[in-house]
């Protein structure tokens, strides 16, 4: 059927000519913020990338790489490395993140996938289990997604239900908790009516219990486990109305921070822990604080805390959390099959293309790049070349990681002349970056721009073209910030590192010597991002992206 929609010659570029050596450079990380001493980039000595940058302004330039540029739902969502890669090799923007759970379940195709067949096989003796942000900020969590989730489980032959609640106050008012409680209480309400006991069985504050993120205090998800998984909590009240209600009245307190509670029967027993056959599914579909609980809910080796009793489950993800660590293995809701991506049709159309990143990054300029689809296209046209990662280290202890390796096999793959395109990521930036290491994001950095220069020289040599980007920013701001842009301290008064990702543009960069002397950035396009650069990367190439693509960023002016 694909072969029907899509025809596979792509046009010829009117003026740009064919057969010239493509080198495409992803930063990973490597966004574009004000200078200071904690923009790792800035301070870094980054010569080449500085020279870039600073060279001719009508080829460099700032493109979006979070929120709607990447099908995220809000422009407060930060980009991923998977939905970069998807965008710049698609050409064009597909939904992620919560619209694509919506489509799910509009569809019902949500019903019909691997993920929901997996934990459905334990309805018929076990408790599936909900764990999750209640709250309709539409951040982490839809409170509109959980009750059809509760609602279909239940109509496949879900007959007892358990919901493990954290309420939010941080995406929606303070206070909103106890809304959404009625709410979902009303729905828990008609299920029992229809012979289906479903209740809820434990809660707390999403800063308190299990939302931690980035590692950074795992005594978060312990909270969570003792209260979802063993039942036990300092906090036991009847229902989850009058526990939010009471513990909302003590001084101080809100919604964020609200401690771990348990629902218990008359005789004070836990009415929902999580035992040997049950099924549990997180159903924030954002993955950055579900990340560590879904460590502790998976890995058997897990050593963050005690985790007391491990449950024998069938677990899922609303969706898959970490692409790199295949987490959790099973998830609900697919990332999209994205068909017609630029690699299939350069590589339909001759162009010979040479891959290549360390293993925490390789899936992102292979699979994700090709569409969330694993393997070559025509392995006669296509070496894919993944460079082991160091492993039992955080990667600040050896910052420059693997880029000189990977800058070494693109450079000999561009000299061989086997190749018409090189496509890698250096990770540098965004797996130091998260590990808040401000000295060695720095050397990390500096490593980056050390491996782009010796794959920039040998485009050089072969009289090629090089664009050169990333896919979101990370290691240009490593501190938290108020409203004011000021650095925020902590109680003791030192900066709070920030490891995230962050919201800010990342760059564009064409130059070599095999670049048509007319090529300049277009200046009519009102916020290009990611999805753009793949029909750019056609043109580079010689070739007309096709329609549907997201517009090309270059034009060819006559000088």
């Amino acid at each position: 059927q694909e072969m029907a929609t899509a025809n596979w010659t792509l046009p010829d570029h009117p003026t740009l000519p064919k057969g010239k050596t493509v080198a495409v450079v992803v930063l990973d990380g490597w966004g574009e913020a004000s200078p200071d001493q904690y923009n790792c980039i800035h301070v870094a000595q980054t010569p080449v990338m500085d020279s870039l940058k600073n060279g001719a302004p009508e080829k460099w330039r700032l493109v979006k790489a979070h929120g709607t540029a990447v099908g995220l739902p809000s422009d407060d969502d930060m980009g991923n490395s998977e939905v970069g890669h998807n965008a710049l090799g698609a050409g064009r923007i597909f939904a992620q993140g919560a619209k694509l759970v919506d489509a799910a379940l509009a569809s019902g195709k949500i019903w019909e996938d691997e993920g929901f067949n997996y934990i459905k096989e334990s309805f018929d003796k076990g408790t599936l289990h909900l764990i999750g942000l209640l709250s309709d900020g539409g951040v982490h969590s839809r409170l509109d997604q959980v009750q059809l989730i509760v609602k279909g489980a239940s109509e496949r032959g879900a007959k007892r239900i358990r919901l493990h609640i954290l309420t939010d106050g941080r995406d929606v008012l303070d206070g909103s908790s106890v809304g959404f409680i009625e709410t979902i209480e009303k729905d828990l309400a008609q299920l029992r009516e229809q012979g289906v006991d479903a209740r809820i069985a434990s809660g707390g504050g999403r800063m308190y219990v299990t939302m931690d993120r980035y590692e950074n205090d795992w005594s978060v998800v312990k909270r969570g486990w003792d209260a979802q998984v063993l039942g036990e909590a300092p906090h036991k009240f009847q229902n989850a109305l009058e526990a939010v209600k009471t513990l909302r009245a003590e001084p101080k307190a809100n919604d964020q921070y609200l401690p771990p509670f348990v629902i218990v029967d008359e005789s004070g027993k836990s009415v929902g822990p999580i035992v040997d056959g049950d099924a549990v599914v997180t159903f924030n579909f954002r993955a950055d604080r579900m990340v560590m609980l879904a460590k502790a809910l998976e890995f058997p080796d897990f050593d963050k805390f005690d985790r007391v009793r491990v449950p024998k489950i069938k677990y899922a993800g609303m969706l898959q959390y970490d692409g790199e660590l295949k987490l959790p293995s099973k998830y609900l809701v697919s990332p999209p099959l994205i068909e017609r991506t630029s690699g299939e049709y350069l590589v339909k159309n001759g162009v010979r293309t040479f891959a290549c990143s360390e293993t925490v990054k390789f899936g992102h300029v292979t699979f994700f790049w090709n569409g969330n689809r694993s393997g070559y296209f025509d392995e006669t046209r296509e070496e894919y070349v993944e460079i082991p990662s160091d492993s039992g280290i955080t990667f600040n202890e050896q910052p420059k990681m693997k880029a000189l390796e990977i800058a070494e096999r693109t450079r000999d793959a561009i000299l061989s002349g086997k190749f018409d395109q090189v496509r890698i990521n250096l990770p540098n930036g965004d797996m130091v970056g998260h590990t808040g290491d401000i000295e060695a994001t720095v050397v990390a950095c500096k490593a980056a721009d050390e491996a782009v220069k010796m794959v920039l020289d040998a485009v050089e040599q072969v009289g090629g073209i090089y664009l050169v980007t990333a896919d979101h920013g990370n290691a240009e701001d490593m501190v938290k910030r108020n409203k004011a842009g000021q650095p925020m301290l902590d109680k003791s008064g030192s900066i709070q590192i920030l490891t995230s990702h962050t919201l800010q543009p990342v760059p564009v960069a064409i130059g070599g010597p095999g670049l048509h002397p007319g090529v300049r950035f277009r200046s009519d396009i009102q916020t290009p991002g990611l999805a753009n650069v793949a029909a750019t990367v056609m043109n580079l190439h010689g070739f007309q992206a096709p329609a549907d693509y997201e517009t090309t960023l270059i034009e060819v002016v006559d000088k």
